[in-house]
This record gives structure tokens, C-alpha cells and sequence, in this order.
């Protein structure tokens, strides 16, 4: 054989025999191990001694091996044995390859896994050396045993007994002897063991005498064996020991994994690198000058002359030049303490290794290599290789054997899993401890953190992460099984109170033995609030949806109370086709611009037939002489040019197929308008209804808060101010004619000297808050509750809280017991409309949120209040987008961010008195 080459490549191609060898039998080493980064690898040297020739580099493959060529074959025909070295992760070199095979950021667990199944490939290919070789050289870099090998024997020995049906499977057509079939070897194999001396043992030469004792009378004999030697001894004593312990070795060699000799050396230490150079050259010229006495040999008689060399005795003895008469055993060779089990091999003695008092003759077979060869193809197609279809089976059922392995191999998954195993109970009890019946994913979520910080306490090892994730697996089980809380929210932020259940459909009736049970949302939370109108109080149920808050619940009062006053009704949906659908939730819906040169849509009118803005302010300007540019930002028509429009004011024509499903607010599409309103807009009779010394006459007011302020607007009835347009909420008002002043003090914003009554409308405004609990006032400016003292009602005008963003929420006046607050919520706006030749515009805008929170408004964003009435605005209960409600605010955030922007009034006279 030129070369080395792998298992796999000599077993598929055909080796051609030399005729003079093809009928003697082969004998079979393998050799396998551990062996460090060094240069001088122990096993690649212990064959290159045996064969007197370099057969394996010694630094190793440049690249990685294939994973049928980590078996190195090697075939000396003229000397009939076959070398088979393995390497493995235990290797130096191929434990570098491992490690760089790792990918970066590997968990534990995972790499951990990796080297047990590297460590299961291992056990694979020793079994498939131990079914194959008659003699195994196990080689270590020290020279103190290792013990995990005793486990990999023990594992190997399992597995063995596990495969061995499938094994005799594929050897029964094998042209070997019976007892190798039954048994899948052709012997017991002899396993010896390869140390190398690693300067741990320091001597001070061959033959010297030992120092004398403390007395110096009885100095010590010198020794008959070597340290080396003694060495040896104590390592094969020790070894043999272990193995009898753990029963790897038995009395009847028949029965076990592997033999030792009883009555021949199998342990054999190699010197190390701090032996004498001159002796070691000296035994090589011994070794050449009797290789050359048998040059000249050839076939037969050279392979006889071998066989003769290798039986010499393995030790000689030698006098030592400072002691005649005493001599020292002289130790034999590598080559001298292999051959002399060789030889048992090729001479077909066989193993004669069993002990006890009825030992058992084990079976013996030397083999030609075409028979070694067949049966070793067909176990490493078995073992090592699944790719032959005949095969394929037998190699699958091999691998659903080795769990065999795990309780041999895997001690330390074993300590983790019965380590993570009691802590698991543990993280149980810490899962569900102080946990109500049913409970959120908040809490589940807290609970698990505890029960991981308990676990992570008690747990080790590579069943970590397995465990933990059975814990969550465990918890979320419990949860889900009648434990878990309704996750919704009611539009005021409150959980459900029920568990895990399903909405009734349309006509279902509500099923509590269903399983999820049928429910409709509940958080248990009662308020107080009153109707449109704001003259009935009644309970209400805390609301999940926008339709019971806005609008549900005010229908029911509105059939008891408000049903016959005079309404305003905003623009809703109006659908042409039998099923209409909602608009597509967008992420971040923007408002679409019109199209350059579209003409503009028509504009919302309110119940009084007029368009917002249209027409009196235009008539008023003309009437004075004045250009449409004079009235001010909002008050001019729409299209004229250099004229800004009032946001909101030109919409598309709504949608008759799509509806919107919140609110109308700054940031949904245009053109689109909801099934019902959130806001109501109702009036409770004429101006004179309203009594200003004795305030309204409603239920849940608090004492003396239930007054309006007062609005007085300036009526300019002379000819050269008629239809002067007045504003006290700083919005836009018509300028006075070019060399004209306005009369009064501080231009002509108060009565003045003079002054005729007739010249000023009194109109009243009231901003009414109610809580929780129906307790109702009014404001007197931002953050401050109405409280009049004395009688004629309150002396603050209106002019503060029209020229004031006015908060949504304010602390309510009657606080509870507890520590969270409670908070009054902006409900109503009242309006006196006086009967004058004004019109008042109603514009109310709901900012509900920090910045990033649209603005909500009505359907119609512009209402003109008819002049002569009370009127009622109805602001909505709770506030809702695409994306969710607006919650209202909790004790971290500040309420000045929700809050009713300025301008929600403002009057406009008008030329020709109301009819």
C-alpha cells in the first residue's frame, strides 16, 4: 500500500494483493486516543516507529478531514498488519477544527450539545475499531490514566449489547465463521495502553544506588527494575483494578468489550523528550544494523525472520559499570512490546485472556483482508455511512440506539436535569403565590419574572434553558386554564372584570356555562352623568365601545327627557348599498389634497339652512363699503384670492358606500362621516328662560355654581358704524372705516359714558364639569370652579374663558377618601343667545391629548346659533381614534396637554334685525 488514505477509500476500491500474502491471514490494529498540539503527535510517531517510516504527517491534515476520512487506514502487506488510527475530537488538531466550527454567540446549551454529539460520532467509530481490530492501542499525552474512560468503556459495552441484533443482521451473508457472525468480531480484542512520559518522573540514572537512610548503617539495594518500568507496573495494577471495579472486565473474556493480558505486559510508557539523546541514537544503529542482516531475505523467509525478531525476550540484562556483580532489567522497545501480542495474531494462537476457575475459550479468527473487507464495508455502511440503500434501514435503527449513550456519556445533563428538575416546583410556588382567580397578562408577566428569578436561583447546568422554557410553557397553561383576565379596556381605562370570554353576536344571548363563556364587557364601574340637555341624572355602566358612550346612553335619556326640544343634528352616514363597510385602518392616515384647478365641494349647512360663513359677513362688508379682505382671516368667502380659508370648512362630498368607525378628528380621511354623532347640540328654550339671578334650575349642581358668565356684545346702531362686527374671544372682527375712531373707554370694549343700553346684546356662556359621581359646576376661568356669594350672579364677564384654552379635566372640587384623584370632565357649553340682530358661530375643537393627539370637532365644524335661545352643547363622553381611545389623564401626566382650544364663540351682527 503506497499510503495512508481513509476507511471509506480502501474499503470501495479493489487492492491488489501480492500473491505471496493474499491467502495469509491480516492482523488488525487499531489505534485511537488522545494526543495534544504539539508537533511530535503521539500516535502519528507510535506508527511511524512501528513501521520504520513516516506514514502519517505528523503535524496533521492541512484541512479539515472528511468525516469518513478521520479513520486513517494503512496496510503493510509484508508484514500482515493492517493499521487503522483514529482522530477525533480528543485530538488536538481536530479539537481546534471543532472549536472554529462553533458559530459566534453560541449558548451554552447549544454548544454543549455539539460536543455530545461529537462525542456520540466518537463512540460510533471506537465500536466500529472494537468490531473489526484484533488488538487496540489507546495512546495518551501523559502518563497518568484518564478515568472518563472507564465511562466510555461502560458506554460502549451498552451500546454494543443494544446493536448487536442489528449487526449480526449485516454480517449473516459474510463469508466469516459462525462464531464471528454470532459474535460481530473475529475475536475479543486486546486493548493496550500507549503513556508518554511527560517529566513528571525524575531519576538520576540507570543502576544507581538509592541514598542511605537518616542512621546511614542499611543503605537501600539498588532497584531490579527501572522507574520507568516500576511505573509501568503501578499503571497496569491501577488500571486493572478500575475496570474489574466497574465490571468492563470480567472472568470470561467472551462476555466483555475488550481483554488485558493476565501474564503479559499491556502498558507501555514512552520516554519523553528528557531521556539521553546518545542511547536513544544508540537503539536506533541496534535496530538498523539488524533490519540489514535480513535486506537480503525476500517473501517468506523475511517474514519468518520478522516474526523471529519480534519474539525475543523484551527485556535483556545488563551490568552496570558502577555495580558488578548486579545487573538491571533493561527496557524493550515499542516495537518489542507490541509484537510480542502481534505475534500471538499471526501465529493464530489467539487471546487466551479469561481468569477464574472455569475460564471459558473465547473464539479466535484471523481473516484474509477480502473477508476482513466485506465485513468491514458492511459495518461501516451500518455505523458509519447511511448512503447504501440495502443498509439504510439497519443505519437508521442504530441511530435510534444511541439514547443508549446518554446516561453514560452525559453526566453532567444529568446532574442539570435533576438539579432544574427541583427547582422547578419551586418556581411553581413563586408563580402562584398571593394570585387573585383570574388576573392580566400585566400580571402573569410579573408573576413569570418572579418565578424565573427563583429558578435561575436553583438551576445549573445545560438543562437550563429546557426547563425554563418548560416554566413559561407550565405558567401560561395555568393562566390560560380559567385563569386568564378579559384584556379589554373600557374607554375610560378600566379592566373587564371577567374572564376570558366571547361577545354576543348580533341577537345571542348572553351563555355564562360556555366554554369561553358569551359576556358582554363589564369593569364594574358605575358614574353618574346627565342628558343632552343636562335636566335628568341617571347611572350609567362604565363604557367599552364609543357608540354606548356617546351616543347609547344619551338615546335612552333623550326618549325620557330631551326628545322634544329643538335639536341640531349633525351630519352622519348616510348609506346607498346594503352592506357598507368601514374605511381600511391606515398606520398614519394623512388628509388627501384636492386636486389643482377642482372646483370646490359643496359645504355643510346647518338646520337653518345657511352655509358657515356665507353671506353675512360678505353682505355686512359690502353694505359698508368695504372689500371681502377686511373682514378679517375666517370671515371672508371661500375662493377669493390672497384669502385664507378656516381649516375644515371646505370638505368632500361624504361617502355614501364608506363609513368612518371613530371620530372626526384632524387626522382621519376626508369625505368621510360616522353612523351616529358623539356630539348633541339641543335647545332648551328662549334667552328669557335663563333667570341670571338665580342660575340654572338643574339637577346636581354644586351650591352657587350654576350660573352662566355674563357676554356683553357691542351693537353699533349708528349710520356710520352699522354692522360693526364684535369679538371678545380674539378672533377676527371687521376694522372700523379709514379716519374713524371708536367711542368709549379703551376702545370701546366696555359700555362708556353715554352709552346707550340698546347699543349692547348681553349674551351668557357657562363651561359646565362633571365627575363620576354627577356632581356638577360651572368655571369661571382655566382650573377654577364657579362659587357665587352674593346675589345678582357672578361679576366676571366671559371674555377670559372665550380668550383661554380651557383644560378638559380639571381636579374635581369633592374629593374621595382615597389617594387617586378624581377628575372632572368638560361636558356641556351653554349658550344665551339674546334676541339681537348678531349671530353667534359655535367652532368647538377637543385637543384630548399630549401634541401628538389629533383634534376632535363636530361633524359640522362650524354651527351658527339662531339669535333668541338657550342652547346646550354636549360635548362627547369619551374620545376615540383609528388607532384607540384617548384615555384620560393619569396623576404623572399634566392636564394643561387636554384641553378645549380657544375660539369656541365668537358673534357676528348682522344689518337687518332677526325676524
Amino acid at each position: 500500500m503506497a499510503g495512508p488514505m481513509p476507511i471509506s477509500s480502501l474499503l470501495l476500491s479493489e487492492l491488489k494483493e501480492d500473491p505471496l500474502y493474499r491467502e495469509e491471514g491480516l492482523c488488525v490494529l487499531g489505534i485511537f486516543g488522545k494526543s495534544t498540539l504539539q508537533a511530535d503527535a503521539a500516535k502519528e510517531r507510535l506508527v511511524a516507529s512501528l513501521t520504520e517510516r513516516h506514514v502519517f504527517p505528523l503535524l496533521g491534515p492541512e484541512d479539515s478531514p472528511a468525516d469518513d476520512g478521520l479513520i486513517q487506514a494503512y496496510y503493510q502487506a509484508e508484514n500482515r498488519v493492517l493499521y487503522l488510527m483514529l482522530n477525533s475530537v480528543c485530538d488536538g488538531q481536530q479539537l481546534l477544527l471543532a472549536c472554529e466550527a462553533l458559530e459566534a454567540g453560541c449558548g451554552h446549551a447549544e454548544a454543549h450539545e455539539r460536543w455530545k454529539a461529537a462525542e456520540r460520532r466518537l463512540c460510533l467509530r471506537l465500536l466500529y475499531l472494537f468490531s473489526l481490530c484484533h488488538i487496540l492501542l489507546l495512546v495518551h499525552p501523559s502518563c497518568g490514566f484518564d478515568v472518563t474512560y472507564d465511562r466510555l468503556f461502560r458506554a460502549l459495552d451498552a451500546l454494543r449489547q443494544k446493536l448487536l441484533p442489528l449487526l449480526r443482521a449485516a454480517i449473516k451473508d459474510c463469508p466469516v465463521s459462525k462464531e464471528w457472525r454470532l459474535n460481530c468480531r473475529p475475536c475479543p480484542p486486546r486493548l493496550l495502553f500507549v503513556f508518554q512520559l511527560n517529566g513528571v518522573l525524575r531519576v538520576s540514572g540507570a543502576g544507581s544506588a538509592a541514598p542511605a537512610d537518616v542512621t546511614g548503617n542499611n543503605p537501600e539495594k539498588p532497584k531490579k527494575h527501572s522507574p520507568r518500568r516500576r511505573l509501568q507496573h503501578a499503571l497496569e495494577d491501577q488500571i486493572y483494578r478500575i475496570f474489574r471495579k466497574s465490571r468492563v472486565l470480567t472472568n470470561q473474556s467472551i462476555n466483555c468489550l475488550f481483554t488485558v493480558p493476565a501474564n503479559q505486559a499491556f502498558v507501555y510508557v514512552l520516554p519523553g523528550p528528557e531521556d539521553d539523546p546518545v542511547s536513544a541514537l544508540l537503539g536506533q544503529l541496534r535496530s538498523q544494523c539488524s533490519l540489514r542482516e535480513s535486506e537480503t531475505l525476500t517473501g517468506p523467509r523475511r517474514y519468518q525472520q520478522l516474526r523471529h525478531l519480534a519474539r525475543q525476550p523484551s527485556f535483556s540484562v545488563e551490568s552496570s559499570p558502577g555495580s558488578p556483580g548486579s545487573g538491571q532489567l533493561v527496557d524493550c522497545t515499542l516495537r518489542e512490546f507490541l509484537w510480542q501480542h502481534i505475534d500471538l495474531v499471526l501465529t493464530k494462537k489467539g487471546f487466551d485472556d479469561s481468569v477464574g476457575r472455569n475460564p471459558q475459550p473465547s473464539h479466535f479468527e484471523l481473516p484474509t483482508y477480502s473477508k476482513w473487507a466485506q465485513v468491514a464495508l458492511r459495518l461501516y455502511h451500518v455505523l458509519l455511512d447511511d448512503k447504501d440503500e440495502e443498509l439504510a434501514e439497519l443505519a437508521h435503527k442504530v441511530q435510534g440506539q444511541l439514547k443508549v449513550l446518554e446516561s453514560f456519556l452525559d453526566a453532567d445533563a444529568k446532574f442539570s436535569e435533576n438539579r432544574c428538575q427541583k427547582a422547578l416546583p419551586l418556581a411553581h410556588s413563586a408563580y402562584q403565590s398571593n394570585l387573585p382567580h383570574n388576573y392580566t397578562t400585566t400580571v402573569h408577566k410579573n408573576q413569570l419574572a418572579q418565578a424565573l428569578r427563583i429558578y435561575s436561583q436553583h438551576a445549573r447546568g445545560v438543562a437550563f434553558q429546557r426547563y425554563a422554557m418548560q416554566l413559561h410553557e407550565d405558567c401560561y397553561k395555568f393562566w390560560s386554564n380559567g385563569h386568564q383576565l378579559c384584556e379589554e379596556r373600557s374607554l375610560t381605562d378600566q379592566h373587564c372584570v371577567h374572564k376570558f370570554h366571547l361577545l354576543p353576536k348580533p341577537g345571542e344571548k348572553p351563555e355564562m356555562d360556555r366554554n369561553p363563556p358569551i359576556l358582554f364587557h363589564n369593569s364594574r364601574g358605575r358614574s353618574t352623568s346627565a342628558c343632552n340637555c343636562g335636566r335628568k341624572q341617571a347611572p350609567r355602566e362604565d363604557p367599552f365601545d364609543i357608540k354606548a358612550a356617546n351616543y347609547d346612553f344619551y338615546q335612552m335619556l333623550e326618549e325620557k327627557c330631551c326628545w322634544k326640544l329643538e335639536h341640531i343634528h349633525f351630519p352622519i352616514f348616510q348609506s346607498s348599498t346594503l352592506d357598507p363597510e368601514p374605511v381600511h385602518n391606515e398606520a398614519s392616515p394623512t388628509i388627501e389634497p384636492e386636486a389643482e384647478g377642482e372646483p370646490e365641494k359643496i359645504k355643510d349647512k346647518d338646520a337653518t339652512g345657511h352655509s358657515p360663513g356665507e353671506g353675512t359677513n360678505l353682505s355686512l362688508a359690502l353694505s359698508l363699503g368695504q372689500s371681502a379682505d377686511s373682514l378679517g382671516p375666517y370671515g371672508g368667502v371661500e375662493g377669493t384670492e390672497g384669502q385664507e380659508k378656516r381649516p375644515g370648512l371646505v370638505d368632500r362630498q361624504p361617502s355614501t358606500v364608506e363609513y368612518l368607525p371613530g371620530m372626526i378628528n384632524s387626522g382621519c380621511p376626508k369625505g368621510l362621516l360616522p353612523k351616529f354623532s358623539s356630539w348633541s347640540l339641543v335647545k332648551l328654550g328662549p334667552a328669557k328662560a335663563y333667570n341670571f339671578h338665580t342660575g340654572l334650575d338643574q339637577p346636581g349642581f354644586l351650591p352657587n355654581s350654576a350660573f352662566l358668565l355674563p357676554w356683553d356684545i357691542m351693537i353699533r346702531r349708528s349710520e356710520e358704524d352699522m354692522g360693526q362686527a364684535e369679538q371678545f374671544d380674539s378672533g377676527p372682527c371687521s376694522w372700523p372705516a379709514p379716519n374713524k375712531t371708536l367711542q368709549g373707554k379703551r376702545g370701546g370694549l366696555g359700555l362708556g359714558r353715554g352709552r346707550r343700553r340698546d347699543d349692547v346684546a348681553r349674551a351668557f356662556v357657562g363651561f359646565e364639569y362633571e365627575d363620576g359621581r354627577g356632581r356638577r359646576f360651572m368655571s369661571s376661568g382655566p382650573d377654577k370652579v364657579m362659587k357665587v356669594l352674593g346675589p345678582g350672579g357672578p361679576k366676571e364677564p366671559a371674555a377670559r374663558v372665550l380668550s383661554s384654552d380651557m383644560p378638559l379635566y380639571i381636579p374635581s372640587p369633592s374629593q374621595g377618601r382615597g389617594l387617586k384623584p378624581h377628575y372632572s370632565q368638560l361636558a356641556r357649553l351653554f349658550v344665551v343667545v339674546p334676541d339681537a340682530p348678531l349671530e353667534v358661530v359655535l367652532t368647538p375643537q377637543v385637543q384630548p391629548g399630549p401634541p401628538a393627539c389629533p383634534v376632535f370637532h363636530p361633524e359640522q365644524p362650524e354651527i351658527i346659533l339662531p339669535p333668541d335661545g338657550l342652547w346646550v352643547l354636549r360635548f362627547p363622553y369619551a374620545y376615540v381614534t383609528d388607532r384607540g381611545p384617548c384615555y384620560p389623564p393619569k396623576e404623572s401626566q399634566p392636564l394643561s396637554s387636554y384641553r378645549v382650544l380657544k375660539g369656541i364663540l365668537r358673534a357676528n351682527t348682522s344689518s337687518t334685525p332677526p325676524q
